[in-house]
C-alpha cells in the first residue's frame, strides 16, 4: 500500500486529524475530479445528454460492484443512499398480517423504525435474538428463534453504527439457507473496510452507502439482489419504468435482473460512486482490511491507557469503529476540546442505539472511525489531546 500516494489523492486529510470514514469519509482526488469534469459537462450540454454519453462508465458500476463483492453485475442497483436501498428491499416481501421479521438488537435505528412501521401497518411482528454477556449474538438463541417463529424476514446489521461489533452474518446466513427464509444484510459500516462477501454470506439482499468507507460521495448507495431472490420475482412496491416495461394497458413486466429495483434518475453522483469503488478495487480490499484492522488495533491500545475513558466495544470480533466515553467529563467538554483541536469524529446519542446504551449504562459515546490512509502520528496525535482532559 502506498500511503504517500493515498494520502496525496486525500487532501482532506492534510489540515486535520480526520476519524469519520464510518460517517462520511474524505473522497479521494480521482472520484472528485471525475465528477467536477462530468458537472461542467452538464453546463454545457444538459444533463440527458451527458448521461447518454457516459452509458459505458455507469456500467463500470456494476462491474466494480461485483468484483468487491463477489457476485455478477446483473446482481447490483444503484439507489440513493442505503436507507432508500433498504427500503426496497423490505418492500420486495410480500408481508402479510402475522410474519415475522427476526433480527438483532445491534441493528440500525433506521432498520428498526422501518420494522416497526411494517409492524403498525401491516401486522407484522418484530422478534429479536438476545446476545451473549460479552456482546455477540447468541447464534443458539437465533436458530431457536428461526425454528419456533419461521420468519419470513432475517434482518442483520453487519456492524452496528454506534459500536465496532462485527456481527457473523455468514454463520447467520448458514443458518437462513437451512430454514428457508429471506435474508437482508445491512452493510453499511462493513463495505469499503471488511472483506465482504455475498455469495459466503448467503444473503438474498445487501446495502450500502458510497459516503463512509468506500468514499464515496453522498447521495449514493447500491442494493445487491441474490439471483434466488430475482428468480422469485421479488421485486419493489413502486416500480419505476428504469424497472420495468409497460407492456399492455393494464400490466408490465419486471427487468430480468437487479434492474428493477433502480429508478429512472442517473447522474454525477452515479458516476462518482463507480470512481469510488473502482479506487477501493485498485487499493484492494484485503489490504484496506488488514491496514484497517492494525491502526484500528493500535488506536484502541493507545486508548485504554487513559484513566478517564472508558472504551465501550464488545464482541469477539471488532471493527474501525472506536466508540468510548469520558466519566466525569460532559459531552459538550468533550467535543469542544476535539473540534478546538481539528480532530474530526462524531457522537453517538442514547437513542441512535436505545437497547445497546441501555445495556451498557450510557448515555453517550464519542465514535473515532480510522481509515487506511489514517496514520500512526495522527492517532498519537488525537491520543494526546484527549489526554488532556485527565490533567
Amino acid at each position: 500500500m502506498n500511503l504517500d500516494l493515498l494520502r496525496r489523492d486525500t487532501p482532506g486529510c492534510a489540515d486535520r486529524l480526520f476519524l469519520n470514514s464510518a460517517g462520511a469519509s474524505l473522497t479521494p482526488r480521482p472520484v472528485m475530479q471525475a465528477m467536477l469534469d462530468y458537472l461542467q459537462q452538464e453546463e454545457q450540454l444538459g444533463g440527458y445528454e451527458v448521461e447518454r454519453q457516459h452509458a459505458d462508465d455507469y456500467q463500470l458500476l456494476y462491474a466494480e460492484l461485483a468484483r468487491l463483492f463477489n457476485a455478477a453485475p446483473h446482481n447490483f442497483a444503484f439507489a440513493w443512499n442505503a436507507t432508500d436501498a433498504y427500503s426496497r428491499a423490505l418492500s420486495a416481501i410480500p408481508f402479510r398480517s402475522g410474519d415475522v421479521i427476526l433480527t438483532t438488537a445491534d441493528d440500525y435505528i433506521s432498520n428498526h423504525i422501518a420494522f416497526f412501521s411494517l409492524q403498525k401497518r401491516f401486522g407484522v411482528e418484530v422478534v429479536r435474538s438476545r446476545n451473549l454477556p460479552g456482546g455477540d449474538v447468541d447464534l443458539d438463541d437465533f436458530e431457536q428463534q428461526l425454528k419456533q417463529h419461521r420468519p419470513v424476514l432475517v434482518a442483520v446489521t453487519h456492524v452496528p453504527t454506534n459500536s465496532g461489533l462485527v456481527q457473523p452474518v455468514e454463520t447467520i446466513g448458514q443458518l437462513c439457507r437451512q430454514h428457508e427464509t429471506w435474508y437482508l444484510v445491512d452493510a453499511s459500516q462493513s463495505a469499503g473496510q471488511l472483506v465482504v462477501d455475498v455469495q459466503r454470506i448467503g444473503c438474498d439482499f445487501l446495502n450500502a452507502p458510497g459516503r463512509k468507507f468506500l468514499r464515496g460521495p453522498r447521495g449514493t448507495g447500491f442494493l445487491y439482489i441474490s439471483d434466488r431472490a430475482l428468480a422469485a420475482g421479488l421485486e419493489p412496491l413502486f416500480i419505476d419504468r428504469r424497472g420495468a416495461d409497460w407492456s399492455s394497458p393494464d400490466a408490465y413486466h419486471p427487468h430480468p435482473d437487479a434492474r428493477r429495483f433502480e429508478q429512472q434518475e442517473f447522474g454525477v453522483s452515479a458516476l462518482g460512486l463507480a470512481e469510488a469503488v473502482r479506487y477501493a478495487n485498485g487499493v484492494g480490499i484485503e489490504s484496506i482490511a488488514a491496514r484497517d484492522a492494525e491502526l484500528t488495533g493500535y488506536l484502541r491500545q493507545r486508548l485504554s491507557t487513559l484513566g478517564h475513558l472508558r472504551l465501550l466495544d464488545l464482541g469477539s470480533v471488532q471493527c474501525s469503529l472506536v466508540t468510548f466515553d469520558t466519566p466525569g467529563h460532559s459531552l459538550e467538554e468533550v467535543t469542544q476540546l476535539l473540534t478546538a483541536r481539528g480532530v474530526v469524529h462524531t457522537v453517538s446519542l442514547r437513542s441512535f442505539a436505545l437497547l445497546d446504551f441501555e445495556a451498557k449504562g450510557v448515555e453517550w459515546a464519542i465514535r473515532f472511525s480510522p481509515h487506511y490512509f489514517n496514520t500512526h502520528e495522527e492517532l498519537d496525535a488525537a491520543v494526546a489531546i484527549l489526554a488532556e482532559l485527565g490533567r
